[in-house]
């Protein structure tokens, strides 16, 4: 699907494309230029190729089978990838996938600070955008034009405003979870006012009705995969009620839609105004509060944190997660996985038992 949508955007659109690896980049830049972006999130399931053998086997699925599947072609259709500093393994691909994966197209790189707290952090930050764009402007084939980034930062604004109207009003939208995560995370490819029109349609049904399941919960961790995860969660009568997922809701900027000046500092602001997260702060206070927040708003019952396997930093904050919430006396169910395409017997049994735990009973 997503390889005949980036040919027809080329077709009907002159659109080159840019795969995209996890998790924070400056998307804006891409739309500005006219250029795809196409995100990669592993992709779920075993390794396309044994390219993923030549890394340690202790290096997360994310980043083991990003490089199988770039060495087994499945990017071709892209002009282009670009790794942003999630964390050590996926900056590295962007050597490794030239030097194991056969990847002959550019491959850029995006390292933003750990916070924009201070001066000299600000201006690192706008160093690395003004570089990755001038690389990008050789993708597209065209400059960069200071009017279109400000609309392009208009476009995004509005799309954060209505992710974040459907995450806020989940209670009471007639949807499952694996519907609403299929809809959020099409922005992962999708041109994006194209995900903007399907995302409006959605926020029209807030208020028309509510989730067949009944126990709110929060779940924070790295990528709603596999989406059975959530399936058997609604189906136990739980639903996620608070997302901080660094897929879904970290991503969700939510800033006013103030006139835009120098958008290099508009885009600068909407950086540092994106939910806290491990792969671009360390202020781990800060975000259990965040947390507490995401909890309290939707009245949850128990928080999942759902990892992949050797993520480092998602993994460094679970202590911190379980100290707060054990604290208020919240239920944890920890989940770990490596991108499955299904989950084990055992997993489902888990998350029955803790929807049970937490009063769910079952779908109504």
């Amino acid at each position: 699907m997503r390889e005949r949508y980036i040919e027809r955007q080329r077709a009907e659109h002159g659109r080159r494309a840019v795969a995209v690896l996890p998790i924070l980049y400056p998307k804006e830049l891409l739309t500005a230029l006219d250029l795809l972006a196409v995100e990669v999130w592993g992709p779920p399931g075993p390794p396309r190729s044994d390219a993923a053998g030549r890394i340690q086997s202790y290096v997360c699925a994310v980043a083991r089978n990003a490089l199988a599947f770039v060495a087994s072609g499945g990017a071709d259709a892209v002009d282009a990838v670009l790794f942003p500093h999630t964390c050590d393994s996926i900056q590295q691909l962007a050597t490794l996938a030239a030097d194991f994966g056969g990847w002959k197209k550019p491959a850029l790189t995006f390292l933003h600070p750990r916070g924009l707290a201070r001066p000299s952090a600000r201006r690192f930050a706008l160093d690395e955008l003004r570089a990755l764009a001038a690389r990008l402007e050789a993708v597209a084939g065209r400059p960069l034009e200071p009017a279109r980034l400000a609309r392009a930062i208009r476009l995004h604004r509005a799309i954060d405003a209505e992710r974040a109207a459907l995450l806020d009003g989940r209670a009471a939208l007639p949807l499952g979870d694996a519907e609403l995560y299929a809809l959020l995370r099409r922005g992962e490819w999708l041109w994006p006012e194209d995900h903007l029109t399907e995302l409006r349609a959605a926020r029209a049904r807030l208020g028309t009705g509510a989730p067949a399941c009944r126990v709110p919960v929060l779940v924070t961790g790295y990528v709603p995969e596999p989406i059975a995860t959530l399936e058997i969660l609604n189906g136990a009568g739980a639903y996620v009620g608070a997302d901080d997922y660094a897929a879904v809701g970290r991503r969700v900027v939510r800033e006013p839609d103030a006139p835009i000046g120098d958008p290099w500092e508009a885009l600068l602001d909407r950086y540092a105004a994106a939910p806290p997260c491990p792969t671009r702060a360390t202020d781990q206070a800060a975000r259990m509060r965040h947390l507490e927040a995401l909890a309290e708003r939707c009245g949850a019952r128990g928080v999942v944190v759902h990892v992949v396997k050797f993520c480092e930093p998602e993994l460094f904050d679970v202590p911190a997660i379980r100290r707060t919430f054990e604290a208020r006396g919240l239920p944890i169910l920890y989940l770990e996985g490596e991108l499955e395409r299904q989950l084990s017997g055992q997993t489902v049994t888990r998350i029955e038992a803790f929807a049970e735990l937490l009063g769910a009973g079952g779908a109504a």
